[in-house]
């Protein structure tokens, strides 16, 4: 019972992020979100660093989750057009409904990690079947360095997609697949 009260109060904590920002994120906003009484968030995380903590294990760990099932839903790519296909699912994914509220939340807390090694540790991209098809793939077509490569593509990505949260609308495919060329392309060809 312990640990589903709190998971439920860490993805309270989620939406109370994604909605209300750093400064909304109090332990009264995380009971009434998680439809709690009063107190309860504070009886099992004392502290809002506590809170922010378990917040971003949560988060990290929704996010694992994501990815593993993307990875089995759909095949290794044999082609650029298949990775970009893949990535722009993701992307899809993270910039509708619960994926733009954990994006928003994503990234509120990334820019908190700034000031706190604890968070900043915890957000560390992990090893995933996702990341290892992308590595596998450029290792596949040759790229020197598939695995630097790798977390450009996917730092370029996910910059893609915090422009969308921040600014609206949706990555186009000829992004995704201009990140991807990129990412094959030779070391030293520039952009051309």
């Amino acid at each position: 019972m312990t640990s589903d009260r709190r998971t439920l109060l860490a993805d309270a904590a989620l939406g109370v992020l994604a909605d209300a920002g750093m400064r909304g994120l109090t332990h009264r906003a995380v009971d009434a979100a998680a439809r709690l009484p009063a107190g309860t968030t504070s009886a099992y995380y004392r502290t809002r660093s506590a809170l922010l903590t378990a917040l971003v294990r949560r988060l990290v760990e929704l996010d694992q989750a994501e990815l593993r099932a993307a990875a089995e839903r759909l095949p290794a790519p044999r082609s650029a057009a298949e990775l970009a296909h893949g990535i722009g699912l993701l992307v899809a994914a993270r910039l509708t409904g619960e994926g733009r509220r954990r994006s928003l939340a994503r990234y509120a807390c990334v820019v908190e990690s700034v000031r706190d090694p604890e968070l900043r540790e915890i957000l560390v991209p992990r090893e995933n079947p996702g990341r290892d098809s992308v590595r596998d793939f450029l290792a596949a077509e040759g790229v020197e360095d598939p695995e630097g490569r790798t977390l450009t593509l996917l730092a370029c990505v996910d910059g893609l997609v915090l422009d969308r949260v921040v600014g609206g609308g949706s990555v186009a495919t000829e992004e995704i697949e201009g990140l991807v060329a990129a990412a094959l392309r030779p070391a030293g060809t520039g952009g051309r």
